[in-house]
């Protein structure tokens, strides 16, 4: 995912719904970059809906195991959500081909933005419940927990900006925003790899 977000933004192409005219001519420009920012964003949607299924399946070794079982449950929705998006930006390919369809861009890009919205939603929410009930050290855990406040904050961008939507500064401060959960879950899954469940301290 991080290596998507580097793909996207200094190509432009973090497809901004207000302006579809742009993101159009900005996917058929750097076609090449944008499929394979979909390819990169596609196995990290489907790696974290893993995950989440990993999760649930050591809940039984957790103190409190319906709250393992929430998080995983949680991070798989996510993913699954995260996918539904990148279905959506995939057929902005299509799209870009023909100039005449700025009005179905435009609901594609709309759905998929607000798609992708409820995925960072569910993350949050995965990421406060992980922080919460899987066993790990006392400092992760509050890591943990501001990662979920920031990843809050880039969910609640879009809504503070009404009908006109998030403008392309905005979005990149929603990419630096959700960085942190990116790289809690990659010291939590490090931390896995390397000696099994982390233990709590």
């Amino acid at each position: 995912m991080v290596a998507g977000a580097a793909l996207v933004v200094p190509s432009g192409l973090t497809l901004n719904p207000s302006d579809p005219e742009a993101v159009l001519a900005a996917v058929g420009a750097h076609a090449g970059t944008h499929l394979a920012e979909l390819a990169l964003d596609v196995l990290g949607w489907l790696a974290l809906a893993a995950a989440g299924l990993v999760t649930a399946a050591g809940s039984a070794e957790a103190p409190r195991p319906y709250l393992v079982v929430l998080a995983g449950g949680l991070l798989a929705a996510a993913g699954l959500a995260g996918m539904l998006h990148d279905a959506g930006n995939l057929a902005l390919t299509q799209l870009a081909a023909v100039p005449a369809a700025v009005t179905v861009a435009t609901a594609v890009l709309l759905t998929a933005k607000w798609t992708v919205n409820l995925a960072g939603l569910l993350w949050v929410a995965a990421t406060a419940t992980t922080a919460a009930g899987v066993p790990m050290p006392a400092w992760l855990r509050r890591a943990g927990a501001v990662a979920a406040l920031l990843g809050l904050a880039a969910v609640a961008l879009p809504w503070t900006t009404g009908v006109r939507g998030p403008s392309a500064e905005m979005e990149r401060l929603g990419y630096a925003l959700h960085l942190p959960v990116m790289v809690w879950y990659g010291v939590l899954g490090w931390r896995f790899l390397r000696g099994g469940r982390p233990r709590r301290r």
